[in-house]
């Protein structure tokens, strides 16, 4: 007896008809959440699959791994292991980033006045509380790039609410630096400046000789492309060789090599300790 109704719900033609144009798609279930992993994968001990960047080749066959597990393949979205997914699923979802787009999502209303006012144009969808502006190109997702701001796209899923308006256009730079993050501020730090030497004479003729060498130890630590700390060391260590004994090297200097450390990544405490033991070594850590 043939069943009168299709009983796997009302999302799975809307997301075999998205697939069908490319777009990776996957059932959410209520509270826009998708579903969770089968036993096999909970925790991603099977190591997750080949795309979300974790070893392990993972090929289970149930919605497993989240945004992971949106797909284009029809045999899979109609499969009898989804079957169960598309009969409880509050919505289709699909994966952005799989998809070549980027959605910047406009939670409300203070935030679509700032899209309009900061991003170019381009198709909008309208959403429960605010809108989805859709890019073409793809970026990595973040969330709370600015209040009321996400950025759904490689590793990210988002619901489908329709095709939107207007006219689609290509990312642009201005979107990916949304989720580019200021460096912090270099945080100061109190270090040891080693006293004047007994004399009391500074060999150095002119205090611009300092001024180049620490210039010039900014330059060092600045174009460190790998081991920047033991770069950053090095340097600390050849400055307080030169200018450790004499008087001359004051904390305004030493807090400009400490930020050019930090801004190189490197951490407070790595710097002080690097300060220490260049001061231990040369034997300066009572002068």
């Amino acid at each position: 007896m043939t069943q009168p109704t299709d009983m796997r719900g009302e999302h799975l033609p809307a997301a075999l008809s998205l697939a069908a144009t490319g777009v990776p798609v996957l059932p959410l279930r209520a509270g826009k959440v998708p579903f969770g992993n089968c036993p096999d994968c909970a925790k991603n001990v099977c190591g997750g699959r080949p795309n979300m960047k974790t070893p392990g080749p993972c090929t289970c066959p149930h919605l497993c791994h989240g945004w992971a597990a949106a797909t284009t393949d029809p045999g899979i979205i109609n499969s009898p292991t989804w079957e169960r997914a598309w009969r409880e699923a509050a919505a289709v979802a699909y994966h952005p980033g799989g998809a070549g787009l980027t959605v910047v999502d406009l939670d409300n209303a203070e935030a679509i006045a700032w899209a309009r006012a900061s991003l170019p144009a381009t198709r909008t969808v309208q959403t429960t509380r605010g809108q989805h502006w859709l890019y073409q190109g793809a970026m990595q997702g973040a969330n709370n790039v600015r209040p009321g701001v996400d950025i759904k796209s490689t590793m990210a899923y988002a619901r489908w609410l329709g095709p939107g308006t207007g006219t689609m256009t290509a990312l642009s730079d201005v979107v990916r630096a949304l989720t580019v993050k200021e460096p912090a501020p270099p945080r100061s730090v109190a270090v040891t400046v080693p006293a004047s030497a007994a004399s009391g004479v500074c060999p150095h003729r002119t205090p611009t000789y300092l001024d180049r060498g620490i210039a010039m130890a900014e330059q060092r630590i600045t174009a460190a492309s790998s081991a920047v700390h033991a770069t950053v060391y090095r340097t600390f260590l050849a400055v307080l060789s030169t200018h450790g004994r004499c008087g001359c090297l004051t904390d305004a200097h030493t807090a400009r090599l400490f930020n050019a450390a930090q801004a190189k990544g490197e951490s407070t405490r790595h710097c002080t300790d690097a300060w220490t033991n260049a001061l231990t070594t040369l034997g300066l850590s009572h002068v």
